[in-house]
């Protein structure tokens, strides 16, 4: 059963758009805005669901309850009094599309082809939670959703509910089951049981998931962490390395440009035949240097080693700076991750590419903000240097994350003021998964035919559709603060 301080389920809006975040950052607070769109969105799907004949939560199930959403955002504006009309960007969604199906079908329903390249889970097969060393089972336990109703509060967060949330509740197609911090005997989430989730999830002769190798130079140094890389290479076979920089003891982590530790990292990873660096910049860490989530050590790396690849996870994106018009002189957010490349005279053609994960989770209930970020990304980066995250699990199911990013479009005003690219259908189906295809060399006529005989495609096809339209982390600053000093300081 919920806690009396949740949400009742009928109340939960498919568009989620309360504060959460995926555990490495502060939850930014509601704004009144944001509650009056809240409060909107109920009102008007209470009025279109009598106006069907529908019970609330079945509307708010189909594809009309998200137009709903999407349109008290339009209405509001989001990026100053309610009932200003959006200047910045906007959600394409027509007025009908409220109480009829087809027309939210339009814009909302899709068949792109769609790659999630961060998602997450932890595991219940081990006690990993049972150690006094911080880990994140310190935090799990004491959120709403450990009161999920399964036997244990672990399994409110594993392989099931994963594939749940993203495989069935969402048109993801194909994903990347992201690194956790921590060394073996904390980390929620071991490169076996990361190894298990892909085996399980396997198409014939196609994988739905490639994994990640967490490499952490401050914890294992040398022969040690030599032999780690390559047992993750040659063993497990990761698709890529994650490396959190910003990671360290007493919050001390490490450049991507030293000598010492990034660069050494990076040259033993295309030693091994892994060229892919999966890297956290961005959302800074209470309690951790802040110099080490800064972008601005990208570029340099990436023009010492022009034959890695590097994903840069949230593009450096920080939620408590607003993004505006791109600043050249910028030392942090989206903005120092454009400045570093383009420094190194890195274009839009090289090896580094900008991933959305949490970033467009956070920016998409502010359509101005949401312009200038995208706008910016397709401006400097280009269409085919974006990738799709979504940090799924944390914020629940991501189709919202899809729907929303299906309707968004950049407006001619922000596009002719600041120079950025239209949105277009094109672009977003490379953004959404053609992009990720490339770099970890999938072919995705291979996989939409391997998927005629997907056992995961089959028992969804037999799935009565239950979406929760829940988040999983914390919500409030005191839940943020519970984490920090349960994990002492230590990442989510």
């Amino acid at each position: 059963m919920p806690k009396k301080s949740e949400p009742d389920p009928g109340d939960r809006l498919p568009i989620k758009l309360g504060p959460t975040s995926n555990g490495e950052y502060f939850p930014t607070p509601l704004s009144a805005e944001i509650e009056h769109v809240q409060h909107e969105a109920l009102r008007r799907a209470d009025r279109a669901a009598r106006r069907l004949g529908m019970a609330r939560r079945d509307f708010l199930q189909s594809t009309s309850g998200a137009a709903t959403v999407l349109l008290a955002l339009n209405a509001a504006g989001c990026a100053g009094q309610a009932g200003a009309a959006p200047r910045g960007g906007r959600y394409a969604v027509p007025p009908e599309a409220e109480h009829e199906r087809a027309a939210a079908d339009t814009v909302l329903a899709g068949d792109e082809f769609i790659f999630d390249v961060q998602t997450h889970h932890v595991s219940g097969e081990r006690p990993w939670y049972e150690t006094p060393q911080p880990n994140l089972g310190m935090f799990l336990r004491t959120i709403p959703h450990a009161q999920c109703g399964a036997p244990r509060w672990v399994d409110c967060f594993t392989r099931d509910p994963f594939v749940k949330e993203v495989f069935f509740d969402s048109d993801t197609q194909l994903g990347v089951l992201s690194a956790l911090w921590g060394t073996h005997d904390i980390n929620a989430l071991s490169i076996e049981e990361a190894a298990l989730t892909r085996e399980r999830m396997a198409m014939v002769g196609a994988p739905r998931l490639r994994i990640h190798g967490i490499v952490l130079p401050r914890a294992e140094e040398g022969v040690e962490l030599g032999d780690r890389m390559h047992d993750l290479a040659e063993t497990w076979k990761v698709a890529a390395w994650k490396l959190y920089p910003v990671w360290g003891e007493n919050g001390h982590g490490y450049r991507l440009d030293d000598p010492a530790t990034g660069l050494a990292i990076i040259e033993r990873g295309l030693a091994l035949g892994v060229p892919l660096f999966a890297v956290h910049k961005g959302l800074p860490l209470p309690g951790m240097d802040p110099a080490f989530t800064s972008p601005l050590d990208v570029g340099p790396a990436a023009k010492a080693f022009p034959r890695a690849t590097f994903l840069i996870y949230h593009s450096g994106f920080e939620p408590d700076r607003r993004e505006g018009p791109y600043d050249p002189n910028a030392q942090r957010g989206v903005d120092a991750l454009i400045r570093s490349v383009e420094a190194q005279g890195i274009g839009k053609q090289g090896n580094v590419y900008a991933e959305l994960g949490s970033l467009w989770r956070e920016v998409m209930k502010d359509p101005e903000q949401a312009a200038h970020v995208i706008g910016k990304l397709l401006a400097h980066f280009g269409e085919d240097r974006i990738l799709w995250g979504t940090d799924a699990i944390w914020y629940g199911s991501p189709q919202d994350q899809i729907q929303a990013f299906r309707a968004f479009e950049i407006s001619p005003e922000f596009q002719e003021r600041y120079g950025y690219p239209a949105l277009t259908r094109e672009a977003k189906a490379k953004i959404f998964g053609l992009n990720a295809a490339r770099v970890y060399g999938v072919d995705p006529d291979e996989i939409q035919s391997a998927r005629r005989w997907d056992p995961v495609r089959k028992a969804r096809n037999e799935y009565v559709p239950s979406p929760s339209f829940q988040t999983y982390g914390p919500r409030t600053r005191r839940e943020m603060l519970t984490l920090l000093r349960l994990n002492r300081g230590q990442p989510g």
